[in-house]
């Protein structure tokens, strides 16, 4: 789940989503988007049921986007949740396409598994400079002018120039869906703030991960040391694998690696306000007594 303010965007949607989402701080109000990676049943089982509950409670639009196929998925899931009570608009994107919203964009990257499948990008476009107030007032700047001089106008003998500083990135984060490594991926991920990467395997059964389009940890390790993110969290995980083993096998490339559990939290400040964190268990809601 990404939560941007008070917008919510749950990616793939396993079974047990539900019952996951009502015991997180994300809970069921704030659903705006579900972007699927591609249609395998372990990320979209879930649907039907979240479908389901949302309509017993929701009369706001929600967008559900993925790769060709999902139109059909998701009729042929209908006689399981039956008619909805809000609308539902449905995006069928290829590789490479995007959905320009309000201060930020989602695009899709060209996955590598069997069958048409998706990453996801999330990103902001770059922010102005930092004004330096002091500098702005010093030169004789008050007022609404400090505003137009943050805005990039010159105001009285001030310079924006010379007291605004070099324009700020926006925040990214890449989550990969299915795949083996991909470029498109690793392309997308160069410089980003969190890359949350498939780790089906580990490098003992690097031939199964080949054969059936998944990566290893390892392999998910180097691709965000070549891309320099700012942190690699690793999903997807396989239960014949002890967590500390597969956090040793990507720390060993990639040392800004973490093995998130189900409602762990990790925050993305901008990046003039420090790294990524990852916060155990930050994503639990609260019980109140």
């Amino acid at each position: 789940m990404l939560i941007r303010g008070a917008e919510h965007i749950l990616v793939d949607c396993g079974e047990g989503t539900v019952r996951r989402m009502l015991t997180s701080i994300a809970g069921l109000g704030q659903l705006s988007t579900i972007l699927l990676s591609h249609t395998h049943a372990d990320h979209v089982l879930g649907l039907p049921g979240l479908l389901a509950t949302l309509s017993e409670q929701r009369r706001a639009p929600l967008v559900v986007a993925g790769p060709a196929g999902i139109r059909e998925l998701i009729e042929g899931f209908r006689p399981h949740f039956g008619t909805l009570r809000f609308p539902m608009q449905m995006v069928e994107l290829g590789a490479g396409e995007a959905i320009d919203r309000d201060g930020y964009r989602l695009e899709t990257l060209q996955a590598r598994h069997r069958g048409e499948a998706h990453a996801w990008m999330l990103s902001e476009p770059t922010r102005r400079g930092r004004l330096d107030v002091e500098r702005a007032m010093a030169g004789g700047v008050a007022g609404e002018g400090l505003g137009r001089l943050a805005a990039g106008e010159d105001v009285g003998g001030v310079r924006a120039r010379e007291v605004v500083g070099p324009p700020r990135p926006g925040r990214r984060v890449i989550i990969s869906g299915d795949t083996a490594p991909a470029p498109a991926v690793e392309e997308a991920a160069r410089g980003a703030d969190l890359l949350v990467h498939e780790a089906t395997f580990l490098e003992s059964d690097r031939a199964l991960a080949r054969q059936t389009g998944h990566s290893t940890a390892a392999d998910a390790a180097a691709l965000a040391a070549r891309a320099d993110v700012g942190m690699l969290a690793l999903t997807h995980r396989s239960s014949r694998y002890r967590d500390e083993d597969v956090a040793a096998e990507a720390a060993s490339q990639f040392p800004r690696s973490v093995v998130p559990r189900d409602l762990d939290l990790i925050e993305i400040p901008f990046s003039d306000h420090g790294p990524p964190r990852l916060l155990r268990g930050g994503g639990r809601a609260i019980e109140r007594s």
